[in-house]
């Protein structure tokens, strides 16, 4: 990826931290997700009082490509931080891993973690979720 297209996902990421709904962690987390076609998905969390109905920011771009027919993706960029301040690498959970496993070539799909537009560092899938398990172990 080139510079400008990684910085233009990280300050999408940053900006969907606005939109996040944390009443309770104060934990915002921002996405954006780099479909194949180019268009780029916001996400953010979206907590619960029930805590296991929440939704983290890596899900909810990826719930609302898929359900736009978007199903080819070339990286994502995650942020956070309590109190919108990000101080470290906010990484995916072992969910949206998952979720980027059904969807994502894991030796290709990119997850650039970020703490500002000049601080971030770039994984593939495979690095964050060695031996996933995937679409492809269910073909015979």
């Amino acid at each position: 990826m080139e510079q400008k297209q990684i910085q233009e996902l990280i300050e999408k990421a940053i900006g969907m931290m606005d939109y996040s709904y944390v009443p309770y962690s104060h934990f915002h987390v921002g996405a954006a997700l780099l479909a194949k076609n180019g268009k780029v998905y916001g996400g953010c969390n979206i907590e619960n009082a029930g805590y296991t109905p929440s939704n983290c920011a890596e899900r909810t771009a990826f719930f609302k490509a898929v359900s736009e027919g978007v199903m080819e993706f070339d990286a994502i960029c995650v942020v956070g931080g309590m109190n919108k301040i990000m101080k470290e690498y906010a990484a995916p959970c072992g969910v949206c891993r998952q979720v980027m496993m059904e969807f994502c070539n894991p030796e290709e799909f990119q997850i650039i973690l970020a703490t500002s537009k000049n601080q971030y560092e770039i994984f593939t899938l495979k690095e964050l979720l060695p031996l996933g398990f995937g679409p492809d172990n269910l073909n015979k």
